[in-house]
């Protein structure tokens, strides 16, 4: 079994976790969030504690039963705390804007780039320069921050373009052979 795996997970207050027909289902004060199970893989909540453990007469492969820990891990952490990504926007004339489901996006091009919001994730705009993506769902904000981005990525020159909070983008020197006679 995977040393990571056995290592048990802490619950929340008001954290309620629940294996119904290969589904984990849990449930926190922020939302819920439904997880598929593993074959062989089985849990047992002691106190305030979550261990998972191998059943018995089934073969799980270390990975498996470490995937099966760090998404649980995730669920829990999402539906107590929740979890955000914070996008900023560089450049002159870069803004954004929420309209309805949309997210709407001015980054130099010749027409605004709308991006449609899906459901479980927040999102809201500070300054209409930075973006604050939220959500339940660690892999589901991840994603959409990540489609986001890839609509206009720090480009190396002038560092313009759509990074993450904190990013560091390490910026290129222009031409060199400029002012060298051959």
């Amino acid at each position: 079994m995977s040393r990571l795996g056995k290592t048990p997970i802490e619950l929340a207050d008001k954290v309620e976790v629940k294996s119904v027909g290969g589904e984990i289902h849990v449930k926190g004060p922020k939302g819920n969030v439904t997880l598929p199970a593993i074959p062989g893989v089985s849990f047992s909540i002691e106190g305030k504690r979550l261990i998972l453990s191998q059943e018995e007469g089934k073969s799980v492969s270390n990975r498996d039963f470490g995937l099966q820990r760090a998404l649980l891990n995730n669920c829990i952490i999402g539906v107590s705390k929740g979890f955000e990504r914070r996008l900023s926007l560089i450049g002159v004339g870069y803004r954004a804007a929420i309209q309805g489901h949309l997210l709407d996006l001015q980054l130099g091009f010749s027409h605004p780039t709308k991006v449609s919001i899906p459901k479980g994730v927040n999102v809201t705009v500070e300054k209409s320069v930075l973006i604050i993506i939220t959500g339940v769902d660690k892999h589901l904000v991840g994603q959409f921050a990540a489609t986001v981005r890839a609509m206009r990525p720090p480009e190396p020159y002038k560092g313009k373009g759509i990074r993450y909070e904190n990013e560091y983008v390490r910026k290129k020197d222009g031409k060199a052979a400029k002012g060298k006679a051959a």
